[in-house]
């Protein structure tokens, strides 16, 4: 009955606050590891992400530093990254290159063109609303593939977005609190 008196732009926050009613751990527990800044929604996304990872284990986290393809592979590890890249504004290449993982699925000629198309639209094509950060020809082959769009059209772009968040965004990511805090909970829970 309460639910039908919250107001409809407000079942997004119950939502999220909902995650903390259902767990034992307390939100206090979390604080080291949300941002400096105070931005509510973007906290709760932390404390409920965190709170999601009590059962990871501290070697599981741990081989997220053997390899960016480790990290990748694993869901916890995906959805710390993604976290991390939230923080730095940056999460658009990450939703990239997993729209291209997806895009390489489909199976259906006549999906495979719209998929494209909305790829295309969203990540490459200049001003796009998530428009990501690739250099001039990679940005005209991939225009020119689109012509006739195949599982591979994207391959150039996702290889040079992997690299760069394997260079640049994965090493900040291992030196972040939210890694390093991350490591420290599954270690305090073992003790």
């Amino acid at each position: 009955m309460a639910a039908l008196l919250i107001p409809r732009r407000n079942r997004g926050m119950r939502t999220r606050l909902g995650c903390l009613s259902h767990k034992s751990d307390s939100y206090n527990d979390f604080t080291a590891i949300l941002p400096d800044k105070p931005n509510r929604a973007l906290n709760l996304q932390f404390v409920c992400l965190f709170l999601s990872f009590r059962r990871l284990s501290t070697e599981e986290a741990t081989r997220w530093a053997d390899s960016f393809d480790v990290l990748l592979s694993h869901k916890y590890g995906l959805a710390a990254f993604r976290a991390f890249l939230k923080t730095e504004f940056s999460e658009e290449n990450l939703e990239f290159w997993l729209a291209c993982e997806d895009f390489k699925k489909t199976r259906s000629a006549t999906k495979l063109a719209s998929k494209a198309q909305r790829i295309f639209e969203e990540f490459i094509d200049v001003q796009a609303p998530r428009e990501v950060n690739i250099d001039f020809q990679t940005r005209e082959l991939t225009r020119r593939n689109m012509q006739e769009p195949s599982l591979s059209c994207f391959d150039q772009a996702q290889g040079k977005v992997h690299s760069l968040m394997e260079k640049d965004s994965y090493p900040r990511f291992l030196r972040s609190k939210i890694y390093t805090d991350l490591l420290s909970q599954t270690q305090r829970r073992l003790s």
